[in-house]
């Protein structure tokens, strides 16, 4: 082995809530900093998102924040440069955590070779794709029919680096005719799903950019793992014309939060086996729980300099209760309970996963209620 080689530890995380995604980027490249002597490769989907740049013009939002936040949109002012792009779900977005002292302090050679990585992956899917000078990020066609098929936009603060790319694979692109994509008008935006015939796996062209990463910056690979699996359940119960959420505190030694039912897959468990079994323990409560399709990763605690972070992947399902269905707390871990408006909710409790959780279940209620025409009981 190569003793001046660089080593990546690639994370795949399927899809994180930008709000989480920032931290696990905090989180790395603190300890990047201090301790770990190996780069990380974090590779995910968000949610619907804008985000603006440090130097993004205000009149490059088309449409208002409110506007935005009505359609589930969230806005974010973000530290890395370039302009205002969007994500979410089938946009591929690589975050780098790497370490470029000592012998890659080029920042331009940096934005180059993040570049390379999208157009290398592109071509192995027949896509030619090339840069465009003072314009950061990949392009297909020429003149006017020039299209942006892969933004950069980066952030570094003593050579760790930190946010990256974002490769449009299979995803809407409705959503980049709210703003001015980084700044770039009369410049169109495509996909790979939209160039091609037949769409590409979004897993295959995930596995190739890892692969690219480690050949543009010469390391090995390996698998990031999880440290724990998880699940959560979102009960509801309907009243009047809405619905509300059982929410459980948390003992204060614990977090004293709200929060759905949670807990974590034993060995050999399914995810649905565990939201069971974790229905039943935390709230008393037995019956089917149905996945929500949202599967997660966050950051588990606070990011410190002196601890790797421990990375979580939960799987959300819902139920829904009878109205005066009694509930048994699990006094070990929760000191009360309360049924509370979905609004509500969301207010109350404080992780960004477990809202958006929430929210998928009151979709889905009230799609199986519109399609059933009445409410149904596991």
């Amino acid at each position: 082995m190569n003793p001046d080689q660089r080593h990546i530890i690639s994370y795949d995380l399927g899809q994180v809530e930008y709000e989480d995604g920032v931290l696990l980027q905090k989180a790395f490249a603190l300890v990047r900093a201090e301790r770990l002597p190996k780069d990380v490769l974090l590779t995910l989907e968000h949610s619907p998102t804008v985000t603006l740049g440090k130097s993004t013009p205000p009149e490059h939002l088309l449409t208002s924040r409110e506007k935005l936040a009505e359609e589930g949109v969230k806005v974010f002012d973000v530290e890395r440069g370039g302009d205002i792009t969007c994500h979410m779900p089938g946009q591929l977005v690589a975050y780098p955590i790497f370490k470029l002292s000592p012998d890659r302090c080029d920042v331009r050679r940096y934005v180059s070779d993040l570049e390379e990585v999208m157009i290398r992956t592109l071509a192995g899917f027949s896509i030619q794709a090339h840069r465009v000078e003072g314009k950061p990020g990949v392009f297909i066609g020429e003149g006017g029919s020039l299209r942006k098929i892969g933004a950069v936009g980066i952030h570094m603060s003593r050579w760790i680096t930190s946010h990256g790319l974002a490769l449009n694979v299979s995803n809407r692109l409705d959503l980049f005719s709210r703003i001015v994509p980084c700044g770039l008008r009369g410049c169109g935006v495509t996909s790979m799903a939209h160039e091609l015939r037949k769409p590409p796996s979004f897993k295959a062209v995930q596995q190739l950019l890892v692969r690219n990463f480690a050949r543009q910056f010469d390391a090995s690979l390996e698998r990031g793992r999880f440290s724990l699996r998880t699940v959560s359940v979102s009960i509801l119960r309907r009243i009047g014309g809405d619905f509300e959420v059982l929410l459980l505190k948390r003992h204060p030694n614990r977090g004293d939060y709200w929060q759905p039912v949670t807990g974590s897959i034993e060995r050999g468990e399914t995810p649905a086996a565990c939201a069971v079994r974790e229905l039943r323990e935390e709230s008393g409560m037995s019956g089917h729980v149905w996945n929500l399709g949202y599967t997660h990763s966050f950051l588990f605690g606070e990011p410190k300099p002196t601890r790797i972070p421990r990375v979580f992947q939960e799987t959300a399902f819902w139920t829904l209760a009878k109205g005066d269905a009694p509930i048994t707390l699990d006094a070990r871990e929760h000191c009360t309970y309360a049924w509370t408006p979905w609004q509500r909710a969301l207010e109350m409790v404080p992780h960004p996963g477990l809202k958006a959780a929430i929210v998928k279940a009151v979709r889905a209620a009230r799609a199986s209620f519109a399609s059933r025409g009445k409410f149904f009981e596991g």
